[in-house]
């Protein structure tokens, strides 16, 4: 049975043969490769505090599975999810940063909005904030994901 195991491919989103070891890195480099298409990016804060404050270790992971549910892991509508560092923002708790892909089919409305504490965030408010987003639906419309206030650049003149 081992050796079946250890025959096996693995082959990442995007069709191209695995590197042993690894879940994603193809094993063939192609630089003239463009990246898989997606429509939203959400950017979420896993450093020390923010990582501490999710009630799940390993809330990425999470959410990649509850996309795949929704159907928002590939096509037109995808929804990718970034771990990242620090972002500055601790005091809002666990953040959460948009980026539409406005030059495709992403809504601008949406590009660039700061979520806070979304450590609070159960499965099913990440599932309504995923169909908002899916739907074009701006957050600024909806109470209910609350959104970090950005200072003015005047400020500091």
């Amino acid at each position: 049975m081992r050796n079946i195991m250890e025959n096996k491919k693995l082959y990442n989103t995007m069709g191209s043969e695995v590197a042993e070891g690894f879940t994603c890195k193809p094993k063939k480099f192609d630089a003239n490769k463009p990246i898989m298409h997606f429509k939203t990016q959400l950017f979420i804060c896993d450093d020390e505090r923010c990582g501490k404050a999710h009630k799940d270790e390993n809330i990425a992971a999470t959410l990649r599975e509850v996309i795949k549910q929704l159907n928002l892991a590939k096509g037109e509508d995808r929804i990718k999810i970034v771990r990242t560092g620090c972002f500055g923002a601790c005091r809002f708790r666990s953040v959460a940063n948009i980026y539409e892909n406005t030059r495709i089919n992403g809504n601008s409305k949406n590009n660039g909005i700061w979520l806070k504490n979304i450590h609070r965030y159960d499965i099913e408010k990440w599932k309504r904030l995923f169909k908002a987003l899916k739907e074009n639906i701006s957050l600024d419309e909806i109470e209910e994901f609350e959104q970090v206030p950005m200072s003015d650049p005047s400020f500091y003149k």
